[in-house]
């Protein structure tokens, strides 16, 4: 079911396929130029819509004209079900994606996430024909299969830190370079895998690689 976006509390929930999830689903005050779908880091470590690499993507993207719908995975804050180690999580990033897709249907659609959340983005976002566009931030290169995700000719951009203590960032440029095109990757100097004390530098590359030229 469709999400009205008029005069409405951005605060809001949808049906995922074990029950309930807890959204949050933010929009410009004009037509969005796009709608991002964003996920959040792992369940099991603390992760949820809040997080504040999530929080500042939402709100840099809603500054950039978009609409952006976040949510918690299953098991996470109001949101129903249980943690299913990756496989229901994709179908949860799948109902969001229906959802954006319904509440703005004929508008460009874009997936993202952070850490956990990267990869969710990036295997959803590869198999759904309605996303053009992709961003990974801190993606857990190493951890899970990246194999599809390399294959793809879709555009990513990913974003990581330097002194990431999770996924060494020579791990991120080997995984990267089997990547196809069109890509980009951005190194933030002397960031972990938090971004601790670099969240707002996130939001500064995610402005430099999605401002259109009439927001230069």
């Amino acid at each position: 079911m469709a999400l009205s976006t008029g005069g409405l509390s951005p605060i809001r929930q949808f049906s995922g396929p074990a029950g309930t999830i807890e959204a949050l689903f933010e929009h410009p005050t004009e037509s969005p130029r796009a709608v991002m779908i964003f996920g959040h880091p792992h369940p099991r470590h603390g992760g949820t819509m809040h997080t504040k690499v999530v929080y500042r993507a939402a709100k840099t993207f809603l500054a950039l004209g978009c609409a952006v719908l976040r949510f918690n995975f299953r098991g996470v804050g109001a949101s129903q079900g249980q943690w299913d180690d990756g496989r229901g999580e994709q179908d949860d990033f799948a109902a969001g994606i229906d959802v954006a897709a319904t509440t703005y249907p004929g508008v460009e659609l874009w997936a993202g996430g952070f850490s956990f959340g990267a990869w969710i983005a990036l295997c959803r976002g590869i198999a759904d024909s309605r996303i053009t566009t992709l961003l990974a931030i801190a993606p857990p290169v190493g951890w899970y299969d990246f194999a599809d995700v390399a294959a793809s000719p879709k555009l990513m951009h990913f974003i990581h830190g330097e002194q990431d203590e999770l996924v060494p960032v020579a791990q991120m440029r080997a995984q990267y370079k089997e990547i196809s095109e069109p890509k980009t990757l951005t190194v933030i100097d002397g960031a972990n895998h938090l971004f601790d004390g670099r969240v707002a530098e996130v939001g500064d590359v995610i402005r430099a690689r999605f401002r259109t030229e009439e927001q230069s």
